[in-house]
């Protein structure tokens, strides 16, 4: 029943041997429960994910057992290419605009484990042959609802690993062929790509435990010279996050009218373009406010894609200043984009 936790992967380098692996998904992690006309979907907080999701609540009692749990990851293609931003777009409190966008951009459902099927718990039950029982269970499912691609040969998880970032999937997952199902617990390994860049810093918001910089905001100038927000870098120490209030200072702007982003601070900006000084349904009363700096420091960070070739997927990792480039020099154009894979490959492997 009912919340059910899903199990989770922590980092390493490389593709360790002797394991399954599979693509790492970019899209929601989600757990489905179904018994006959009940279905639920659960997040990865366990909080339900059901009323934003009707198409693939239709679609799941047509194609998985009457009775079962599903572990996989909700994603929405676009162009044959795996789109995140039309997936939090679902994530709306007006039923309208969620049905609407239900049958323009319509999810799907990628299974890649099963918990239970029909009265038998199966989280005692090794991987292998968790993985046969969801092989067997899902063996007529049609789209929207797709079993994973799964291999034991790490040459071909290799090439994976190459081929279907093309596609807009994060990287690999390698799970030991014995593991029980255990909730919550990073047992799994997920090898994801890293680049780096060079970037602008133009400004920080402050730590939510006071005084010190919570996260550096970073841009890139795009090919008509304006400078673009493409993400944020936020993992540092405390002493570091302090540090960096004080070494920061001399770039300081006490007026935001001559920064390049003094638009973030009108809000009408806000109605028209994706600005992080905006509230969000997703940081709700969360404080966005932002400190600007002249834009002259450049820093080296570590990602691991763009999102619609425009700002970082998730937050990039500061690496060090690179007091030898001019923030002039930090463009797009450094940024290696992966060779096109569709989307439809993957899935039909």
């Amino acid at each position: 029943m009912p919340p059910v936790k899903p199990m989770l992967a922590k980092s390493v380098a490389k593709i360790p041997p002797g394991m399954q692996y599979e693509a790492k998904w970019d899209g929601f992690r989600a757990i489905v429960f179904r018994d006959g006309d009940e279905v639920e979907l659960g997040s990865r907080t366990g909080k339900p994910l059901t009323r934003y999701f009707p198409e693939l609540v239709a679609a799941l009692k047509e194609r998985v057992p009457e009775r079962c749990v599903l572990d996989g990851e909700i994603v929405i293609a676009l162009e044959g290419r795996l789109d995140f931003d039309a997936l939090t777009e679902r994530i709306h409190p007006a039923d309208s605009r969620v049905r609407m966008l239900a049958e323009r951009t319509p999810a799907s459902f990628v299974a890649f484990d099963v918990l239970a099927l029909d009265d038998e718990s199966l989280t005692d039950v090794p991987l292998t042959d968790r993985r046969e029982l969801l092989a067997r269970a899902l063996a007529e499912a049609t789209p929207p609802v797709h079993v994973a691609p799964a291999t034991t040969d790490v040459e071909v998880a290799e090439r994976w690993f190459e081929e279907f970032e093309g596609a807009g999937l994060d990287g690999v997952i390698a799970k030991p062929l014995t593991l029980r199902y255990l909730q919550d617990e990073r047992a799994m390994f997920k090898i994801k790509h890293e680049r780096t860049a060079d970037v602008v810093v133009a400004g920080y918001r402050f730590h939510k435990s006071g005084p010190v910089v919570g996260s550096l905001l970073l841009g890139l100038y795009d090919d008509k010279g304006a400078l673009q927000h493409v993400g944020v870098s936020a993992a540092f120490a405390m002493k570091k996050r302090a540090e960096l209030v004080e070494e920061l200072e001399p770039l300081r702007m006490d007026d935001v009218s001559g920064h390049p982003w003094a638009a973030w601070s009108q809000e009408a900006a806000h109605e028209t373009a994706r600005l992080p000084g905006a509230p969000s349904r997703w940081s709700g009363k969360k404080d966005l406010s932002w400190v600007p700096l002249r834009p002259e420091r450049v820093a080296e960070v570590a990602y691991d894609h763009m999102e619609h070739g425009a700002r970082f997927r998730h937050t990039a990792r500061f690496r060090r200043w690179r007091p030898d480039r001019s923030p002039e020099s930090c463009t797009y154009a450094q940024l290696q984009e992966p060779v096109r894979y569709d989307l439809a490959e993957v899935l039909g492997g």
